[in-house]
């Protein structure tokens, strides 16, 4: 592979998750508009996309919804003008990147229904495994899809399952019957609040609340954003309905054997702000024990460890303080660019890596360093900062990755491709050492995921093939597209 062809791939060589919801309801009646935007702001790093808000008026009319959503980051889409035009103190918001339907405005969320019994309005993170089937299902009865995303499924559905429901949340729970796969969902009402887990617990959703006013979040740092107090997770198949009653919680699908629970271990490893605690769990404590097990199964002798930021960084720190190799800075990350940006063409000389990261030459010249990152997908970015070490001076870069070799595809809500695109599956570690250039490689080992999750089961599926739900027999990501 050239330099050129190297560099234009790089796009494409670090995992993105599918997406991030917020809701909330202020029983005081305020605008909570502004709110769901700064929660969304703080869940920018699950989608940055497209992300949108829906809001409503508990004391209005039932079927009046304002909404607001496009294509781009939180300050992108929204301005100080449009959020206060946005008047209603129950609403939901979403922050999406795309694992399954295009990358377009109709799949933006939250989607908004009105049908025979008012309106809904949904926010969805994660992947069905049986949304083709269902999807076919409704169509087969008339239903005229306007997105190509399971998110519609899951919302015809529901509003189907509520015309012979007495209540909305029976509604959820005879449509997640019927849902296969992996999604926490926010869902407003005209006079309620829901939040939903699928019974694996793939995907993070938490309670928190400020003053009068209830809050879901897919993780607790949107939650300090706001200045709300953590009240708890939702557990895995559990329903919750905020009402101005209070909390009613729906416990009929959660699973009786909680081994039978599988996070995404991926919550941990990167996908979480590490600010933010998961079923009790705190990431960043997580990431740091991940850099421990490294320093103890995979130790070497070096005169500096750093981090690949952001997610190297915690891990970093950790073989650090188990190995007592100096702990350093050897990237500056410029700040003004996401994890999606305009890639560089194919010709360009410019490399996205180098758009991103830039080496501190003072720090790694002359010195063997030990540079942890997350995960290596295709390898490309790899090969690519180690040689900017290289070039930077190093004189040995020895490789620690604080996630096991990715073997399988995921189809719960992470981009990870099929396994013809991921250079583990075809290499030893020796053979991807020799492709990305280090002196020395070393993965996690799937036996410390358990440990690095504080004992909670989680789904590991990506690295061991061992998928909680039967997989698709094809990858059907993408399906409507086609």
């Amino acid at each position: 592979m050239d330099q050129n062809q190297m560099d234009f791939d790089i796009g494409a060589d670090k995992l993105r998750e599918e997406c991030g919801v917020f809701g909330i309801y202020d029983f005081d009646g305020n605008d909570v508009a502004s709110t769901i935007y700064y929660g969304l702001f703080a869940l920018q790093h699950r989608g940055q996309e497209s992300c949108g808000i829906a809001v409503s008026d508990t004391q209005g009319p039932k079927g009046k919804v304002g909404t607001h959503k496009g294509m781009g980051l939180c300050n992108e889409v929204f301005t100080t003008e449009i959020l206060e035009q946005m008047h209603g103190n129950i609403g939901v918001g979403h922050v999406r990147y795309s694992t399954a339907g295009s990358s377009t405005r109709e799949n933006a969320q939250p989607l908004v229904l009105n049908y025979i019994k008012g309106t809904l309005a949904l926010a969805h993170n994660g992947n069905l495994v049986n949304a083709p089937q269902l999807r076919h299902e409704l169509e087969y009865t008339g239903a005229i899809f306007q997105t190509t995303i399971d998110s519609e499924v899951i919302a015809y559905h529901i509003a189907r399952a509520r015309v012979n429901t007495p209540s909305v949340e029976s509604a959820v729970s005879l449509a997640m019957k019927k849902l296969k796969g992996a999604y926490s969902l926010v869902i407003m009402s005209p006079r309620k609040l829901i939040g939903a887990r699928d019974p694996f617990g793939f995907k993070p959703l938490c309670i928190g609340k400020r003053d009068n006013a209830y809050i879901l979040a897919s993780e607790t740092c949107a939650l300090d954003t706001i200045g709300a107090e953590f009240v708890r997770d939702v557990e895995p198949g559990e329903i919750v309905t905020i009402t101005k009653d209070g909390i009613v919680s729906d416990r009929e699908m959660c699973p009786k054997d909680p081994a039978r629970e599988a996070r995404c271990i991926f919550e941990y490893i990167y996908f979480a702000r590490p600010d933010s605690v998961f079923d009790g769990v705190s990431v960043y404590h997580a990431r740091i024990q991940a850099g421990r097990f490294l320093a103890m199964d995979a130790p070497v002798e070096a005169d500096l460890v750093v981090g690949v930021p952001e997610s190297g960084n915690g891990a970093a720190l950790g073989y650090s303080m188990e190995s007592g190799v100096p702990y350093g800075t050897a990237f500056v990350k410029n700040s003004y660019v996401g994890r999606t940006f305009i890639k560089p063409k194919q010709s360009s000389r410019e490399s996205a890596v180098r758009i991103k990261l830039n080496v501190l030459r003072e720090a790694v010249a002359g010195k063997r360093v030990i540079m942890i990152d997350d995960s290596i997908v295709r390898g490309t970015t790899s090969a690519l900062i180690v040689n900017m070490l290289r070039d930077a001076g190093a004189i040995q870069v020895h490789v620690r990755i604080s996630a096991p070799p990715f073997l399988h595809p995921c189809y719960f809500g992470t981009d990870i491709p099929s396994e013809d695109q991921l250079i583990a599956h075809g290499h030893t570690v020796d053979e991807i050492r020799r492709i990305i250039g280090a002196d020395s490689l070393s993965f996690l080992q799937t036996e410390r995921l358990h440990e690095m999750a504080a004992g909670k089961p989680v789904c590991m599926a990506c690295f061991n093939g061992v998928y909680p739900i039967e997989p698709p027999s094809a990858d059907i990501r993408g399906t409507y597209e086609k």
